[in-house]
């Protein structure tokens, strides 16, 4: 009984003190801190995952990874092998002047004891029987869009190289831009290695090797076009390996054309049914994507027709002749890809009421007195004698106001347009320019269309001599490398204006907080451009869903299928009979929604060999993937944490050396990666294509917000402890009011605020978390999105002049004149 009564008059220790366990001898400073706050451990996961496994589950491991990676490889090698195989395709591209591709593709028919068609023009099949494999050559001209053409589409490329000339900067070039847009397997062949001293001949192969290896690596070799044993080892390996793939390439269906036919409409002969035959490469087909064909852009599918070629004969059976075509797919119009590649915009869509019939009466009314009143203008108008710059037409003469108001009325809409607001005085920079230069003639333009200068009507003189015209590029040469000059050491710094208000200068910017978080939102104040491009709610999603869909295309890849396409002009049929000789007709396939515009966003890296400032908004020749285009990008910063809390990334001017940025433009959407190359219009030189940057692409995405920065600039006056008074950054006190909620800083690090304004000058008493130096500079910055313009165009090879077309080209000696040097 006095056992159970102990237990039952038992207290709790509830208020029991506990002491400070005693350490451990491995317990850190870390542990011990965080089990005095009471933090825990999460327990370990128990269950499947901590099992040990068995030697048979690891062996069983094994044999499914190598499972997996031989249904791999037979996977992407089941197109080159059965009777029905597709030939692989090798490019044979000339790297020196004096490289002849006919030879070295009649070599490697003659190492195997085949015989060379000389006139099979561009392209060459050969059925090497000992490997059971086809292969087909393409032999190139040096021309750096058929270069970079092929190289898109080819499972191997052979280099030509001479033994005696080294590679010239047209071949270095063609390297670079090659190995920029992904490459497949190199093979280096050189010519006339046998005319070489047997003693300099190591020395040659030295050399040549060590070229090839700078650009790449895996070219460990380099095979004499004299050699049939070299010859032959190129020919094994291009026959028994599995060519290695480009992630871009290989995500969708693309082909090399063997054979293009053009069936002209009775209605209208320029345009007809183009019929392109081939085998299908990279991904599965539908008839109901478009097609892209380079320089002319995309077209709707009407059929795709089955056209198989026995490569080799049956068990017992000769070679079989070619089967009639069968159709295996056909576009259906309600699944369809649609050419309208932007939207309409509505401007009548924020109307919510219908107007009656007795307003609509009464618009029509004062329309017809208003155009009435404008046609009386015109004649009274019409004889008006106008003094403008030489060079102005009447038609803009016309658009003058006799009035000097309403110039300053258009004024404070100047800064409705960026291109009229750089921010960085240019203004003034125009005036300086003026100034240099001799000073401007002015005539007297009639508004009626006649043109009266001292007297005389010939248009002719209007036009600036050759002398002129040099002048006045080397003076705007002059003015960009200054500006680029300023940009770097000044960045964002502006003057403000002191004949024009402030806040009317600036009314569209905007102050923030904190860049990375304040908030903003990208829906806010958007240009009528932005109500024609197409935007997903989740791009990447859709990314995958649109990747996915092209696994049960009726078209499978290894197929020789003939794509017959509708409404396409002439001057494709004309390309491609000139391709069927010289050059390669390659064809992409579009997935769904790549037809379609949006905002577009790449990264560029400036290219180390070109030195001339690249400005934002300058037009560039852009190679994206497969496509080409004429574009005018802006440049913003390329933040590699990826994107900020509010999507606002800062508006780059210039095109800076060394660091990554981000090009915006409007576009079509892409889907995948590919690999993007900007070059001038019109060489920098003359000789070769400038290339300004490389980059590879990024999701379409409105949303981000490119944000152009002012810094406006302030000096301390009077500095008393944490207070000062600065002036310099405005020169009024209504500015002043207006700019007081903006934070400012100073270059020394300092953060503070206005507090009020002091006389009418502009001078004002601000307020810092510390003391400031004399020597300091009080900033603030001001933000302004900016917009891209709807200016792209597909580049296209014939709308160029002949001075554009022959940077594209390489010097060429002819094989004869070769031998004699």
């Amino acid at each position: 009984m006095a056992k159970e009564q102990q237990k039952a008059f038992h207290h709790r220790a509830t208020l029991k003190q506990k002491n400070k366990p005693f350490k451990r001898r491995f317990a850190t400073k870390n542990s011990l801190r965080d089990k005095s706050k009471g933090r825990t451990q999460r327990a370990s996961v128990k269950g499947k995952v901590l099992r040990k496994h068995s030697r048979a589950d690891r062996r069983n491991a094994v044999r499914t990874e190598q499972r997996k990676k031989r249904d791999e490889l037979i996977t992407s090698t089941r197109i080159f092998t059965g009777r029905h195989r597709a030939p692989k395709i090798v490019a044979v591209i000339p790297l020196c002047a004096n490289t002849d591709t006919s030879r070295i593709v009649r070599s490697l028919f003659e190492c195997v004891d085949e015989t060379y068609d000389e006139c099979a023009g561009a392209t060459r099949v050969l059925n090497v029987a000992r490997f059971k494999q086809s292969i087909q050559f393409v032999e190139v001209s040096r021309n750096v869009l058929d270069i970079l053409d092929v190289a898109k589409v080819a499972d191997y490329m052979v280099m030509g190289l001479s033994a005696d000339e080294e590679v010239d900067a047209f071949g270095e070039h063609c390297l670079s831009a090659i190995q920029n847009q992904g490459h497949v397997g190199v093979f280096p062949v050189v010519q006339g290695l046998d005319l070489v001293p047997a003693k300099r001949r190591g020395d040659v192969r030295k050399s040549l090797q060590s070229f090839m290896t700078h650009f790449f690596p895996d070219a460990d070799k380099v095979y004499a076009a004299d050699s049939a044993t070299d010859l032959q080892s190129v020919l094994r390996m291009v026959a028994t390996q599995a060519p290695r793939g480009i992630r871009w390439r290989d995500t969708r269906p693309y082909m090399l054309a063997e054979r293009v036919e053009f069936d002209a409409s009775a209605a209208d002969p320029q345009v007809g049914r183009l019929a392109i035959t081939g085998y299908i490469r990279g991904a599965n087909l539908s008839a109901n994507r478009l097609i892209h064909i380079p320089s002319f852009g995309d077209f709707q599918i009407e059929h795709i027709l089955a056209v198989p070629v026995a490569m080799e004969a049956a068990a017992g059976a000769a070679i079989e002749e070619d089967d009639e075509p069968v159709e295996i797919d056909r576009a259906d119009p309600a699944l369809q890809d649609s050419l309208v590649a932007a939207n309409e915009p509505d401007q009548l869509n924020n109307e919510q009421t219908w107007p009656e019939d007795a307003e609509m009466d009464a618009w029509k009314t004062q329309m017809a007195q208003m155009e009435q009143q404008e046609e009386e203008a015109e004649r009274a108008n019409g004889d008006r004698v106008v003094r403008v710059p030489k060079g102005m037409s009447a038609y803009q003469a016309a658009w003058i106001p006799e009035d000097d108001d309403e110039d300053e009325d258009s004024d404070s809409d100047s800064d409705m347009s960026d291109d009229d607001e750089d921010m960085d005085g240019e203004y003034s920079d125009a005036e300086s320019m003026a100034s240099d230069n001799a000073e401007q003639e002015y005539e007297d333009v009639n508004t009626a269309g006649a043109t009266s200068v001292n007297g005389a009507d010939d248009q002719d003189e209007d036009l600036l001599s050759a002398e002129e015209e040099a002048a006045h590029l080397k003076a705007y040469l002059k003015e960009r490398e200054r500006r680029n000059r300023d940009d770097a050491q000044f960045p964002d710094e502006v003057d403000t204006p002191m004949d024009r208000q402030a806040r009317e200068r600036f009314a569209r910017f905007r102050g923030l907080q904190s860049f990375r978080t304040s908030p903003w939102d990208p829906y806010e104040n958007l240009p009528l451009d932005f109500a024609r491009i197409f935007q997903f709610e989740n791009f990447k999603r859709t990314q995958q869903r649109v990747l996915r869909a092209t696994q049960t295309a009726p078209a499978r890849v290894g197929m020789r299928v003939r794509i017959v396409l509708q409404n396409v002009p002439r001057d494709v049929m004309a390309h491609a009979e000139n391709a069927g000789s010289q050059r390669p007709f390659v064809v992409f396939a579009l997935h769904q929604y790549e037809h379609q515009m949006s905002v577009v966003h790449f990264t560029v890296t400036r290219s180390a060999d070109y030195e001339e400032p690249v400005r934002s908004k300058d037009p560039l020749v852009v190679h994206f993937g497969f496509r080409r285009y004429t574009v005018r990008p802006l440049f913003s910063q390329h933040l590699h944490g990826g994107a900020t809390v509010n999507n606002v990334h800062k508006f780059e001017r210039f095109l800076k050396p060394g660091e990554v940025s981000v090009g915006t433009i409007f576009a079509p959407i892409q889907f995948g990666t590919v690999p993007v190359s900007l070059y001038l219009p019109t060489s920098h030189d003359g000789a070769l294509p400038t290339l300004v940057g490389t980059g590879s692409s990024l999701h379409a995405n409105p949303s981000r917000i490119l944000a152009k920065r002012v810094i406006l600039t302030g000096a301390p006056f009077k500095i008393h402890t944490r207070g000062a008074v600065i002036r310099y950054m405005f020169f009024n006190s209504d500015d002043v009011n207006w700019f007081k909620p903006v934070q400012i800083y100073t270059k020394y690090g300092r953060v503070g605020h206005i507090r009020e304004s002091l006389g009418t000058h502009g001078y004002m008493k601000c307020f810092f978390d510390g003391p400031i130096k004399q020597m300091d500079t009080v900033c603030m910055n001001l933000y302004k999105r900016v917009f891209p313009k709807w200016n792209t165009e597909l580049w296209s090879e014939h709308n160029q002049t002949d001075e554009q077309k022959r940077q594209w080209i390489g010097p060429v000696v002819e094989p004869s004149v070769a031998m004699e040097i």
